[in-house]
């Protein structure tokens, strides 16, 4: 996914915008990058591949490279970036977090008219963050162009500008799919995809960006360049998974969200009963755990950490690019507290099934540690579509997803027709999702959150959120 932080100040802010960057380590692993604008020196940027380091280990060397009162900084997922454009409106750099899947579509288009270039990654691949920069220079201001790229983009791009004079240009994507936050301080204004990470280090909220808003901050003031739209369609997977517990999006802080899904999840369970006879319930780490308190607070039952990973090496299990060498650190970190697992009957609630692989060694590991029963809750529903407007799956096709691999093995074909019936848990083919993943996977019950509890712990209206991944709608 990715994610940006910037600083429009009266003073030297690269040591804040360097911490404020690494506080949004958490949504990417590609590449870092900081951009900086200093009176004497001008626009200077810096860009590291961290796929196998974390950004602070990679930039903490940057207070003596780069200098500025103005600054931006980004983890990627995606690109290299930030990027140093030289335009008809100026010279700038130019982060962008999003999907763009329309990509070979407006590149064609662009070189068809323009007479201009791209500059060539490995493959023929182009930088998407420059194709947003060219579709930004066709108009005539800033405010123009971000709307213009906007548009033109079949998916999703906030982006963040640093211009040639300190100001930052900070623009929350059409649909609001990505949240945007804006804190100021006595000297200056802070922009940033995680506000944490902006009052942290002394910037008091002020709002979050609508959908479409673009904004020009200097350290004296914020000016609306662009209203916000009306429709939003916010990710709801920032709550239940890629959202830092410290996050709050619209208002709900992820942490919480997290209990009342939980607690959500007990109470279905009450009802048949599923709580009478478990020793422990536990979360998948680290995101799962706070989805497993929940549950624990509710149906009383003893909350343990029956299996820690162990981090000091590794401490995300997605680092690799290889999923292969993924699969083996995840495996690897999983460590038994073998008094908690031992002859003892065990529910799990993790974050989320994607592809289920990891959870599978996971269980494997489980029962090979002694446990008698493992029970397995999913905090959201089946997820049936891979995103196409963030990417956090990283499915490159729906047949990935294990409830698509699944429904296809029971049905093949024809079970595309009855996608809603096999995401309902009372509905047959539902009934028949499950059991088969059970025996698949050797879990002694398996259900997942329903999309209605997942819209109510988050609290927001329905309209409000994207479930795509879940049901499909756009």
């Amino acid at each position: 996914m990715g994610g940006f932080f910037g600083i429009a100040s009266k003073n030297d802010c690269l040591a804040d915008v360097f911490f404020g960057t690494d506080y949004h380590s958490h949504l990417g692993t590609y590449s870092g990058g900081m951009a900086a604008y200093d009176a004497e020196i001008g626009l200077q940027r810096k860009i590291h591949h961290i796929g196998n380091a974390p950004f602070r280990t990679k930039f903490e060397h940057i207070f003596d490279e780069m200098h500025g009162t103005s600054a931006i900084g980004v983890i990627s997922d995606t690109f290299p970036q930030p990027l140093l454009i030289r335009s008809n409106l100026g010279t700038y750099a130019i982060s962008v977090v999003g999907v763009i899947n329309n990509f070979e579509e407006l590149i064609k288009q662009y070189l068809s008219f323009s007479g201009g270039h791209f500059d060539s990654m490995t493959g023929g691949k182009v930088n998407g963050t420059e194709l947003v920069a060219a579709l930004i220079n066709q108009k005539s201001n800033f405010a123009e162009g971000v709307q213009f790229a906007q548009k033109s983009i079949d998916g999703t791009a906030s982006i963040l500008i640093l211009k040639e004079d300190g100001a930052l240009i900070a623009a929350r994507d059409a649909l609001g799919r990505l949240p945007v936050a804006i804190g100021k301080r006595e000297d200056g204004y802070a922009v940033a995809f995680e506000s944490f990470a902006f009052q942290k280090l002394g910037f008091e909220p002020v709002r979050e960006l609508g959908p479409g808003e673009v904004v020009e901050l200097t350290a004296e003031k914020e000016t609306q360049l662009v209203a916000p739209g009306k429709k939003k369609r916010i990710c709801s997977f920032l709550w239940s998974y890629y959202g830092y517990p410290t996050s709050t999006y619209e208002g709900v802080n992820v942490e919480v969200m997290r209990y009342r899904n939980g607690e959500l999840l007990a109470e279905i369970d009450e009802l048949f009963g599923v709580c009478d006879g478990l020793d422990y319930v536990g979360g998948v780490p680290d995101s799962g755990t706070p989805h497993a308190i929940g549950y624990a607070n509710h149906s009383r039952v003893p909350f343990a950490r029956a299996f820690i990973k162990y981090t000091p090496t590794w401490s995300r299990s997605f680092m690799p690019t290889r999923q292969v060498e993924r699969e083996k650190i995840a495996k690897m970190k999983q460590i038994p507290v073998r008094e908690l697992v031992e002859n003892k009957e065990l529910l799990f609630v993790d974050d989320s099934i994607v592809r289920g692989t990891q959870l599978k060694e996971t269980v494997d590991f489980l029962y090979e540690s002694g446990a008698k029963a493992v029970h397995m809750r999913s905090a959201c529903p089946p997820i049936m579509y891979g995103c196409k407007y963030l990417n956090f799956s990283r499915a490159t096709g729906d047949m990935e997803l294990l409830a698509r691999r699944v429904i296809f093995e029971l049905e093949g074909e024809e079970g595309e027709k009855h996608i809603d019936e096999y995401a309902d848990s009372y509905s047959e083919r539902g009934k028949k999702l499950r059991e088969a993943i059970c025996e698949k996977f050797h879990f002694a019950s398996l259900e997942f959150q329903s999309l209605e509890n997942v819209i109510k712990a988050i609290g927001l209206p329905a309209e409000d959120l994207c479930t795509y991944c879940w049901n499909g709608k756009e």
